[in-house]
């Protein structure tokens, strides 16, 4: 896995993924965004993206906040350990 600085100069070298209510897919960390063709999203430098999860983003794969304006809701949480 490759390493990323922050602004603050901190490494990153882990990826973390937050399922936001009602929401987007965030997800932070070094990462590389591929289309099932193998095409490439630059994504480089960005410290985190939001994906869209509603379906009803006009900048998919992207969030555009459209969640917002169609009523989406879901609020899954991880299961108790």
């Amino acid at each position: 896995m490759s390493e990323t600085i922050t602004p603050a100069g901190e490494a990153v070298t882990e990826v973390k993924i937050t399922v936001r209510p009602n929401g987007s897919l965030r997800v932070e960390g070094p990462v590389r965004l591929l289309d099932a063709n193998g095409g490439e999203w630059n994504v480089a430098g960005k410290p985190g993206i939001s994906l869209c999860r509603c379906g009803a983003s006009a900048n998919k794969p992207f969030c555009d906040g459209a969640h917002k304006t169609i009523g989406f809701e879901s609020t899954e949480t991880a299961p108790a350990q």
